[in-house]
């Protein structure tokens, strides 16, 4: 298998809250409080049963090493996240940036706002590259330096 496949094999929505909860040591409570919360997006079937894949589930182990190890709170790490630069990512034009709250606000991720008349409007925040770029901790940062490095070229 190449990359590419391995990459949408891990981003296949196949484990319910239980069993993501379960491989996780963590409570069902919890993946509902991190949704939220903001710091994840799961699937939902039309029956509205959240599903995880495995990618989904780094995130979650990322939440958790940042929760109990660098002992930063959910707050903490929403704030973090409402500091991406998905306006960059997504390319938004300058005209819709100064109406977009992700840009002029700080409180929320992107994700988490109702985005109208703007390039998010249409978009799937779950499949967006704003959401998914940062979907491990090492990925975050990795994601940073490529949009420092491409914007002072």
């Amino acid at each position: 298998m190449n990359k590419i496949e391995l990459t949408n094999v891990s981003s296949i929505p196949s484990y319910t809250i239980s069993n993501a909860a379960r491989l996780l040591h963590i409570s069902v409570h919890t993946l509902r409080m991190y949704e939220r919360e903001g710091l994840l997006i799961p699937f939902k079937k039309e029956s509205n049963q959240r599903l995880y894949s495995d990618k989904d589930l780094e995130r979650i182990r990322c939440i958790r090493k940042v929760l109990n190890e660098d002992k930063i709170g959910i707050e903490g790490i929403r704030k973090l996240l409402s500091l991406i630069p998905c306006w960059g990512i997504v390319k938004c034009p300058a005209k819709e940036r100064k109406v977009c709250k992700a840009y002029t606000g700080y409180s929320k991720p992107c994700w988490m706002l109702k985005h109208k008349n703007n390039v998010c409007e249409s978009k799937n925040c779950r499949d967006c590259d704003v959401y998914s770029s940062f979907g491990n901790c090492e990925s975050i940062k990795d994601k940073l330096k490529e949009l420092i490095v491409g914007s002072s070229k």
